[in-house]
């Protein structure tokens, strides 16, 4: 049985393709404190070494176990209306919160 190289995930509305080492941010799950364990279960794709798994729609079995790093914050972006000669300017700003895995092991 060979180790899978890299696996491609998918989390809530959110696709990564991830390698053990792979650091990713995933939607923010305030109940995970870092250090706590982390299992993907909805694997689309497994592969490496010459050899592709496609799952339809996830591969049976397969697994990636990552490990919660902490909360980080996403790019700020910029919301800003505006309406010419109407004085019209709204400028709302906006952070998004991560939860921030580092992936561990690819079981499959």
């Amino acid at each position: 049985p060979r180790t899978p190289v890299y696996a491609v995930i998918s989390d809530r509305s959110r696709q990564f393709t991830v390698r053990p080492g792979d650091q990713i941010l995933c939607d923010l799950d305030a109940d995970k404190q870092p250090g706590d364990p982390v299992t993907f279960s909805q694997v689309l794709v497994l592969g490496g070494e010459g050899a592709v798994q496609v799952g339809k729609p996830y591969v049976e079995g397969a697994t990636v176990v990552g490990e919660v790093v902490g909360v980080e914050k996403g790019e700020k972006l910029v919301a800003f209306r505006f309406h010419r000669r109407k004085n019209v300017r709204v400028k709302r700003g906006h952070r998004q919160h991560y939860t921030s895995v580092r992936i561990q092991e690819i079981r499959g």
